[in-house]
């Protein structure tokens, strides 16, 4: 491939990895619907109603409940802005962690990366683009419980992605679109640190220290240690910010919660403490094959494109 400067390289690079993540998305989003649901549920006690009527089905239950009640399709509700989202996260993300890794923080010339440095970078990294992504993200969370919604009797809320935007942003204004933000981006900056820096740090540690070569077999083990330190990491906060973004608004004010940490203390308070690790399953079981499927095509895309390994 021929040299390219900083900003080429950051928008071919930005290009490889929106393929790659449009990939992986469109393959594991069931997963990421079935998450997003049992995080929801318990909300009905905060509302004002009684635990008893609260369906916990659990993430098989869950996902049949989605097939038999609303119908099989409805498994990919809110696909297109979750696209959309990866497509401006997933690029924006890599695009940062490289350049850090490349020209601030600086690999060594043997490939090896400092552990603290890798955490650092995609700390940042993660946390930057999620919050440029965020809009995306928040729009995508509201049409993924449509469904819901419409069984339970209320008046749908969206018609489509772009009428979703358009009303969050005619409620609450340009900032309105930014509703939950702040717990977005704490998710994102610790899924970053679990999945890039470990990646990275994984992957070169095999290629120093073992006869494994840079091909499909480093890269599915080292995929699959940075989704699982991604999952339990990120668990948590992945909750908070499914909540906050949820909750109806006011005033482009949120109804429920005043912010990340009282929906945190009311989330303990009401459910006690593992009801912070809701979705943990569907998120582990999906974070795995979407980190496998986007590792791997992301690798080969890159080969294919005459692009250096990650």
């Amino acid at each position: 491939m021929k040299q390219l400067d900083s900003v080429e390289q950051f928008a071919y690079k930005f290009s490889l990895s929106a393929v790659s993540a449009t990939c992986a998305e469109t393959v594991t989003y069931p997963l990421d619907i079935t998450k997003t649901r049992l995080q929801i549920q318990g909300e009905q006690v905060i509302r004002g109603g009684s635990a008893g009527g609260v369906p916990y089905r659990g993430m098989m239950g869950t996902a049949l409940g989605i097939v038999q009640e609303e119908g099989f399709l409805q498994l990919w509700d809110g696909v297109k802005p979750a696209i959309t989202r990866h497509i401006i996260y997933t690029g924006s993300r890599m695009g940062f962690y490289e350049f850090l890794r490349e020209n601030v923080l600086l690999k060594k010339a043997d490939g090896s990366f400092p552990i603290w440095k890798a955490v650092l970078g995609g700390l940042f990294a993660g946390g930057l683009a999620q919050f440029i992504a965020s809009p995306a993200d928040l729009v995508k969370v509201q049409m993924q419980m449509e469904g819901r919604r419409r069984l339970e009797g209320h008046p749908p809320r969206v018609k489509n992605m772009w009428h979703a935007f358009a009303r969050i942003a005619s409620e609450g204004g340009v900032r309105g679109l930014w509703s939950g933000w702040l717990p977005n981006v704490q998710r994102a900056a610790l899924v970053n640190m679990g999945d890039l820096a470990t990646y990275d740090s994984v992957k070169h540690a095999l290629l120093r220290h073992t006869s494994l070569q840079d091909n499909y077999v480093t890269h599915a083990f080292s995929s699959g240690c940075s989704g699982l330190v991604a999952a339990t990491m990120s668990t948590p906060a992945d909750v908070v910010k499914t909540r906050i973004m949820n909750q109806p608004t006011k005033d482009g004010r949120g109804v429920l919660y005043e912010g990340s940490v009282d929906c945190l203390v009311k989330t303990v308070k009401q459910e006690g403490f593992w009801a912070l690790y809701k979705g943990f399953l569907p998120i582990w079981a999906r974070m795995a094959p979407w980190s496998l499927t986007f590792w791997l095509s992301y690798e080969q895309i890159r080969k294919l494109a005459g692009a250096s390994s990650f």
